[in-house]
Formats: C-alpha cells, sequence, structure tokens
C-alpha cells in the first residue's frame, strides 16, 4: 500500500510573525519526526502544484478570491482579522495547500496512491465562504471535497474534522451539498464559539467539554459518527488532521494523546477498506505545541501506511 506525502517549501515562507502559534516551524516539526520515527523514506514524497482560481472559486465566490490577492502585500504583512495575518509570500502557500489537496485527491481517487498525508500549511478549516478566520484562507478541504464530487464524479464523500476547534469554514463551505457527511469533533465552549444543528445523515457536530480525554472523544466517535459513517457508504474520506486536542497543545483544554489520533485513523481506514476501496485524503489543520505535533503527526501517517 503506498501513502504519499505532499509538502513544499512555498508553505513555510508564509509567515505570521513572531510569537504566533501558526508559526512555519509546524511544517519541519512534522518531517522530523517522519524522518526520526524511519517513515519518511518509506513515502511517495510529491510537491503539490498550485491550485488555481476554478478549484478555489467552487468553494469560495470570485470576489472573495480576488478580495484575498488583492490584500495580498508585497512587503510587511497584512491583517485579514485577528488571528490570520498574510505576507507576500502567504497567498503562494495557500495556493500551495489548497494545490495539495487537488492534487492528492486526484493521485487517490485516480489510483496512483492508496492515501496521502499533505504536510501544508496555512490550515483551512476556519475559512468560510467570504471570510479569513483562525488563521485560514482558502477551505483546502471543502476544496478536496468538491473537486473529488465535481471533477471525479464522485457521488459520497465523508469529511472527518478531529480538530480541538470547530471547522466552522469548512461546514459553511459544504452547507446543503447532499453528497458530503460532515463529521467534527472539538473542545465546547472554544474558539470559534459557535457550530451548527446536526443534520441528519449530512452533518455531525460533537461538542467535548474542556479537559476530555481519550475515552470520551472515542465514545463520542463510536456511538455518533461510526454508524453515520456506515450508514453513509462514502467513496472517499477527507481528513482534516487537526493535532491541538494534545494534551500539550498551548491553545486548547482537551486531554487526547498520541495513541487516540493512531486509534481514529485506524478506524477511517477499516471505513475507507470497507467502502471507499482504501481511498483516504488527510490535511494538517491545527497542533501548536512543536514537540506533540510532530509524535501525532507521525502516529497518523504510520496508521496510514500500516494498513
Amino acid at each position: 500500500m503506498t501513502t504519499a506525502l505532499y509538502s513544499h517549501d512555498d508553505c513555510v515562507l508564509h509567515d505570521q510573525g513572531d510569537g504566533h502559534p501558526e508559526q512555519p516551524a509546524r511544517i519541519a516539526a512534522v518531517i522530523d519526526a517522519l524522518q526520526r520515527d524511519g517513515l519518511y523514506d518509506k513515502l511517495d514524497t510529491r510537491e503539490p502544484g498550485l491550485a488555481d482560481n476554478s478549484d478555489i472559486e467552487r468553494v469560495h465566490p470570485r470576489a472573495y478570491v480576488e478580495a484575498v490577492i488583492d490584500a495580498s502585500p508585497q512587503a510587511g504583512r497584512v491583517a485579514l482579522d485577528a488571528d490570520t495575518t498574510i505576507n507576500a509570500h502567504s497567498l503562494k502557500a495557500a495556493r500551495r495547500a489548497a494545490g495539495a489537496a487537488v492534487d492528492a485527491v486526484d493521485a487517490v481517487v485516480g489510483g496512483a496512491v492508496d492515501a496521502a498525508f499533505c504536510a501544508v500549511r496555512p490550515p483551512g478549516h476556519h475559512a468560510e465562504r467570504d471570510k479569513a478566520m483562525g488563521f485560514c484562507l482558502f477551505g483546502s478541504v471543502a476544496i478536496a471535497a468538491k473537486r473529488a464530487l465535481d471533477v471525479h464524479g464522485l457521488n459520497r464523500v465523508a469529511i472527518v474534522d478531529f480538530d480541538v476547534h470547530h471547522g466552522n469554514g469548512t461546514e459553511d463551505l459544504v452547507e446543503h451539498d447532499k453528497r458530503i457527511l460532515f463529521c467534527s469533533s472539538f473542545q465546547y465552549p472554544h474558539y470559534p464559539g459557535y457550530y451548527r444543528d446536526n443534520i441528519d445523515g449530512q452533518r455531525i457536530n460533537t461538542p467535548l467539554e474542556a479537559q476530555s480525554e481519550g475515552r470520551a472523544f472515542r465514545k463520542a466517535v463510536i456511538d455518533q459518527w461510526l454508524p453515520v459513517l456506515k450508514a453513509q457508504q462514502p467513496e472517499l474520506i477527507i481528513v482534516s488532521a487537526g493535532f491541538d486536542a494534545h494534551r500539550d497543545d498551548p491553545l486548547a483544554s482537551l486531554n487526547l494523546d498520541e495513541s487516540d489520533f493512531s486509534w481514529i485513523t485506524r478506524e477511517l481506514i477499516q471505513l475507507a477498506d470497507t467502502h471507499a476501496n482504501g481511498r483516504i485524503v488527510s490535511m494538517l489543520e491545527g497542533g501548536y505545541n512543536l514537540n506533540a505535533l510532530g509524535r501525532c503527526a507521525s502516529a497518523h501517517v504510520q496508521a496510514l501506511m500500516e494498513r
């Protein structure tokens, strides 16, 4: 079984300033951990292309894409919201992250690889239709889902988001698309502070109380997600892999560890093997303690490779 790793140096050039938790070193933390654990050389390493406007505009209106382009500085930094700053390289990095989503879907659905992990930034799951927020510019996971459905002709795609922050952007971008099942677990109340009501067979939001441990997370997945995922029989599973629910992460208060991320990955692999010809695309989202991020990403990728 072949697992691809998508990453690019452009994603490191996006820099939101000293002290910002969504820092360039996050990419190195992931790659270094994969190398340390002997996984990197076993991966099919690939450089993603740049997503073009046609892919991005499947989920974002053209006016928003043009606004991000127009706001991009030639030097210095510009704040798009209180948490999200861009520099001269940020637009290209965001296009590269969305490009990884597109290329990974093409490779996995096309049968070139069995699974893919995209170690890219900026993340994407907070970007709403016409709003950059929460460190995110373009909704890469939603872009991936629409690519699979609209270009490759799939009928059912599941998005699974286990970041500590609710994937409000993805929720917004896939709203009313009955071909997509969206599952999101998150600490609540916590940023962004809101989520929408569940919709049978289409949306499952799973808020977790602060200090919840892996046992509560696993029970919620088993009780709330797995029956609906099995009923949907997705033809592709796309993962928003946020590792900031780890107990060492500075931005939240959940107490998951590496074994919990390995566990959820293996559960998704079983679903993919049963319903989706094994097809999984995973995108890096949160994770802001560099050591914990590296360990969790490595555990996640190792589970993808061991299927």
